[in-house]
Order: C-alpha cells, then sequence, then structure tokens
C-alpha cells in the first residue's frame, strides 16, 4: 500500500516525477547508491523521530549524522528514533522505504542543508526497492518541508 500511496501523491502533485522500483533492495544508503547508480551522499534518507511527543521526518545527506547538539537547539529536545513498528503506523512505509511522501496524515518534514550540495537527490518511495530521482528544493516544496542545519559538518 505504501509504494502505491507514494506513486498517487506524484500522480496528483508531480506528474513528471517517476517512482523508479528495481529489482534491487535499495534499503540501505549503500544498496541505495548501488542501485541507481549515485554516490552514496546522494541518497537522501528519510529518519523517523520523536522530540517529546512529537513525530517527525528528518531527511539527509546519505552520509550525514545527526549532530545531537545542533538537533537539540533546533528542537527543543534529544531525538528518539522509532522503531520499525512506530515507523510503519506514523508514515505507512517500511524501513529502508521510509520518505516525506504518501503519508497517511502530515508530519512535520525537515530537510537538512546537507542535501543541498547535489542538484538531484535519491529518496525512498514507499518500498525498499523504490526511489525516485528530484531536486532538493523541488522535495522540500512537494514535502512542505523546511530546511535545518541538524548534521554533522
Amino acid at each position: 500500500m505504501s509504494l502505491e500511496s507514494v506513486r498517487a501523491f506524484f500522480a496528483v502533485y508531480a506528474p513528471d516525477i517517476e517512482v523508479v522500483v528495481t529489482e534491487a533492495s535499495s534499503a540501505t544508503v549503500t544498496l541505495a547508491a548501488e542501485a541507481h547508480g549515485v554516490l552514496p551522499a546522494q541518497i537522501a534518507k528519510t529518519i523517523c523521530l520523536r522530540v517529546g511527543d512529537r513525530t517527525m521526518l528528518v531527511v539527509t545527506s546519505g552520509i550525514a549524522r545527526l549532530d545531537n547538539r545542533k538537533f537539540k537547539d533546533q528542537f527543543g529536545g534529544k531525538p528518539r528514533m522509532l522503531d520499525a513498528a512506530e515507523v510503519l503506523e506514523a508514515t505507512s512505509h517500511p524501513v529502508g522505504g521510509v520518505c516525506p511522501f504518501g503519508l497517511p496524515s502530515p508530519l512535520p518534514v525537515y530537510c537538512d542543508l546537507s542535501l543541498r550540495e547535489f542538484d538531484e537527490v535519491v529518496p525512498a518511495a514507499g518500498a525498499t526497492n523504490a526511489a525516485v530521482r528530484i531536486a532538493p528544493q523541488r522535495m522540500v516544496e512537494l514535502a512542505g518541508a523546511e530546511w535545518v542545519d541538524v548534521c554533522q559538518g
């Protein structure tokens, strides 16, 4: 269902963007980079986090790591990663296929500045073998996201 919700999202809001389904898994940054022929840094990994009672999605470069101090300064608390069942409940996407598109209900989405380095990034698309190719700014616009600086470096 999740892949279908992402396809439906793009059919309505960005019909020019193709959801690419691969034979190979793209559930990790390394696998996704290999499957789509891009640098690991170009994979836009989406992390589902909770701060207090707020659940949010943070999209970062595939090689970026959250900086706890920057994150706490930005969001007022320490992030807690959701487990696989919580991620599925919040997003309808399985771990390895999480993206800010086709969500069952709106979640705050934040994109780290680490993505701005690229003309094109590759976020997952609701399944562990699906993704899209998209300009970072367009991803921000389509996801209703906000740019933040929450990663190291």
